[in-house]
């Protein structure tokens, strides 16, 4: 025998995990942003944290190698398809900043028993806010019940126990940079007493 040492062969590498990047907008993989709806702020934000991958998806040469492939009717029905999307989504983003400009958050004071009081919080789904979430940091916040319940009129609200209605307001505005103080609103809501017979 050989004092010669024999060399192992090389053990097969096992599968490595890829490295997927999501976007920070609609949380899909920047390949994809073109089919979530919000394509501008998608781009603006890959731009700013993946200059490498945004220039290997939206540079000139890029787009222009993609469209190279295709045949001329089908370069200019992208190209009309690409305008009608942008100017799709530019409505549809402006049509949103319209709707949180005029919508309002609603606190309602709502009297219970005599002496105990509830605020009724309408209005936060139009910011995009989880009422869940919002609900319970209310009950962390100021040490209270709070609840998310249906509405009367539809949609939801929330329900926190206790006369805290200027607390709300700021912690709010404090937390939640995107509601304008002028869209919130305070209301009283007693409860009218049921008539008591008179004498007869």
């Amino acid at each position: 025998m050989a004092d010669t040492a024999v060399e192992p062969a090389a053990a097969p590498l096992e599968p490595q995990a890829k490295s997927v990047i999501y976007c920070g907008v609609c949380t899909l993989p920047p390949e994809y942003c073109e089919f979530g709806g919000t394509v501008k702020k998608c781009q603006e934000w890959l731009e700013k944290n993946h200059k490498d991958l945004y220039e290997k998806l939206y540079s000139p040469e890029s787009a222009a190698a993609a469209l190279s492939t295709l045949s001329v009717s089908a370069q200019a029905k992208a190209e009309k398809d690409s305008v009608k999307k942008a100017a799709r989504a530019a409505k549809a983003e402006k049509e949103e900043q319209h709707k949180k400009a005029t919508s309002k958050v609603i606190l309602k004071r709502v009297e219970r028993n005599k002496r105990k009081y509830v605020i009724v919080v309408s209005g936060l789904e139009a910011f995009n806010l989880d009422l869940k979430k919002v609900a319970k940091e209310f009950g962390k916040k100021f040490a209270c019940g709070s609840s998310v319940t249906k509405a009367a009129a539809g949609g939801e609200e929330i329900v926190v126990q206790g006369d805290l209605s200027d607390e709300i307001e700021e912690f709010l505005l404090e937390k939640y940079k995107d509601i304008p103080e002028d869209n919130i609103e305070m209301v009283e809501d007693k409860k009218k007493k049921a008539p008591t017979g008179g004498p007869v």
